[in-house]
């Protein structure tokens, strides 16, 4: 058994303290991390040969948040993804104010690397991303089908009761939309409303001929939970026809594993290439003083993602 499989196996946080995971495989055989960090202050890089070795690899401050204004507070949940041969950091971040700590006063941006290796080069401001409105807005993530490269992210409607719901648009470059957003899925169920109205977090895999978008819903603490969005890969996925959406969590607390709040989920490839990997975040503990978002153990867990034969990714 590997040092991955065991850390599969018995469910031991791969590291600690770092919500929102982000795993992205490369075609160098290096695997990169990024996510939260408890003083949401900085991005940082890391990377290794295997999934394990992302635990004790030494991380690389990529950016820091700005001293005042745009950008300067609440660094949210980075994705890094290689693009036409340039890296790609995708953040949300706040701005602070005499009366504002900048909570829920996000919007999404966008840095660049030229290097080879992300770990070194510069990294640069790209701007943000606009959108249909000029509101809450994050956890933007990107991918490629069949020639044309789009970005699914959470955003607030005005005009919809809630906090976030998730959209899709095809991307002119990777921080410009080409077109507005249409809207795949905004909260309903009750597992999705537990003290916020928030479909957040996507993230892409396909298989077997389907595209699936998991994405997280409801407060931080033990009710955040995953829902699951799915359309065949011949369907277009601007239609929000083209979506089903589970009527059920398909990944949520398990008090047997001691597992609260799982979410923000990400999707890799085992170092053999051979199985896929779910990495996301939960905490050891149900009860917590204060805000949520403010305690800092949310950890990164990996596990193997598992197919029903129907074809359906298999969480639990």
């Amino acid at each position: 058994m590997t040092v991955q499989q065991q850390t599969m196996a018995t469910e031991q946080p791969l590291l600690l303290q770092r919500a929102d995971p982000w795993v992205y495989k490369h075609e160098d055989g290096f695997y990169y991390f990024t996510a939260s960090v408890p003083e949401y202050d900085r991005i940082e890089v890391r990377r290794a040969s295997t999934i394990a070795g992302l635990a004790d690899a030494e991380p690389v401050t990529a950016w820091r948040k700005r001293p005042a204004g745009m950008m300067s507070a609440n660094i949210w949940a980075p994705e890094i993804h290689c693009i036409d041969g340039k890296w790609y950091i995708y953040f949300a971040a706040a701005r602070t104010t005499e009366t504002n700590d900048g909570l829920f006063d996000h919007r999404m941006f966008v840095l660049e690397n030229t290097a080879a290796n992300p770990l070194e080069g510069e990294w640069t401001e790209k701007g943000q991303i606009k959108t249909m409105w000029e509101s809450f807005a994050l956890d933007a993530t990107t991918f490629e089908h069949r020639g044309t490269r789009y970005l699914v992210w959470a955003q607030k409607d005005p005009d919809i009761q809630g906090n976030s719901n998730l959209y899709i648009a095809p991307l002119a470059n990777p921080w410009t939309l080409a077109a507005d957003g249409v809207m795949l899925t905004k909260p309903e169920y009750d597992w999705e409303t537990i003290g916020f109205l928030v479909n957040e977090g996507p993230a892409v895999i396909k298989h077997d001929g389907r595209l699936f978008i998991s994405y997280s819903g409801s407060a931080t603490n033990h009710h955040y939970c995953m829902g699951l969005l799915e359309a065949s890969e011949d369907a277009n996925p601007m239609d929000p026809a083209s979506w089903t959406k589970s009527a059920q969590p398909v990944l949520k607390m398990d008090e047997s594993r001691s597992l609260f709040g799982p979410g923000h989920n990400s999707f890799t490839k085992s170092e053999d290439g051979q199985d896929d990997i779910l990495v996301f975040h939960a905490r050891t503990y149900k009860e917590i003083v204060g805000d949520p978002l403010y305690d800092p153990n949310r950890h990164t867990f990996v596990r193997k993602l598992r197919w029903s034969a129907e074809g359906k990714p298999i969480f639990e």
